[in-house]
């Protein structure tokens, strides 16, 4: 099958190395020329270091690459989704199945990205929402690794889940796109708190307890919003919190550890060279929550760090002192 990815960063590339492993007809986009010439040439791409570029995977910065394909992989960064659809729908042919990759809901109207493409490309295409505990450095050197595709379209769901599944590339499927959406943005806020946590020198009772209460807001915002309790259980949620509040491969956490530090915030995400996608997250998770009435102390504290100034271990302890409360408010109903 032609597939294109869009988004000649780690993630992308690895997603078009495993398409590629799979026996497709891959090319993988970049938005400048002089990112692709440079591909072509070393045949590595510095992000993944060691991670080779076969001669048979085609590297552009034209993106009329799209008209002969039956998928496009978006993996561009947040930001750059709903223009880099736009750019492309005139190109695409129709019935092309759209596969969003890239973690996070757009800034200006905190719509999700299948929510954002859906508005440029109307009903014409099939749209995919790949996701779960995925560090690009590890799919790039074959590491088993494990997410879930959703769609409200089955028959898309099934095409993707088999198009990227191999014997190191498990694939589940769900029609809980909203679910699914929202557990890979919102852990990211989790994330940054998770770094800002071990940048202050607190421990792992301190992490585990950000992340299964950070989990537990995130899930009551998602629940509000349409999704269903038991995605965030899974792949795209609790999978996902694990794998990015643990692990040094993530920018959400290493820039919170420099917050954690004493590095501002804005500084902290300049430094990082990377869309830290956390640190928007937490302004849109606030918005959404105050609009649904849904309670997220977590994330409110996180705003309250990221945007306003406030001392991170003062912020602690307000969290640490709320009024008393049961763990599920399910309990002695």
């Amino acid at each position: 099958m032609n597939i294109t990815v869009l988004g000649s960063g780690g993630w992308g590339t690895a997603l078009a190395l495993l398409l590629l492993e799979n026996g497709n007809n891959v090319t993988l986009w970049s938005y400048r020329e002089e990112e692709a010439a440079a591909l072509r040439e070393k045949r590595e791409n510095p992000v993944l270091p060691g991670v080779a570029l076969p001669e048979s995977l085609s590297l552009t910065a034209d993106i009329s690459c799209v008209k002969e394909s039956a998928v496009v992989v978006l993996a561009t960064p947040s930001f750059a989704v709903r223009t880099t659809t736009r750019q492309m729908k005139p190109l695409l042919a129709h019935g092309t199945v759209i596969v969003s990759v890239s973690k996070g809901i757009e800034k200006e109207s905190s719509l999700t990205h299948t929510e954002a493409i859906a508005q440029e490309v109307g009903e014409d295409h099939p749209i995919v929402a790949l996701s779960g505990p995925s560090h690009a450095e590890e799919v790039g050197r074959k590491i088993p690794t494990v997410v879930v595709s959703a769609s409200k379209d089955e028959k898309s769901a099934k095409l993707v889940q088999d198009l990227f599944m191999n014997e190191r590339f498990r694939v589940y499927t769900t029609d809980d796109v909203v679910g699914v959406e929202l557990g890979a943005a919102l852990k990211n806020v989790i994330a940054l708190c998770a770094g800002i946590s071990d940048g202050l020198g607190y421990g792992d009772n301190t992490k585990a307890a950000l992340m299964t209460r950070g989990l537990t807001e995130v899930a009551r915002l998602g629940e509000a919003l349409g999704g269903r309790k038991e995605t965030f259980a899974g792949l795209a949620g609790l999978g996902d919190l694990i794998v990015t509040c643990t692990s040094m491969h993530s920018r959400n956490r290493r820039c919170g550890i420099a917050i954690g530090k004493g590095t501002p915030p804005d500084q902290a995400v300049k430094e990082m060279g990377m869309v830290v996608e956390g640190y928007y997250a937490a302004a849109n998770a606030k918005a959404l929550a105050d609009k649904v009435g849904v309670e997220m102390p977590i994330t409110q504290a996180a705003c309250q760090v990221l945007y306003e100034g406030r001392d991170p271990r003062e912020a602690m302890v307000e969290l640490m002192t709320r009024e008393r409360k049961q763990e599920n408010e399910e309990s002695w109903v």
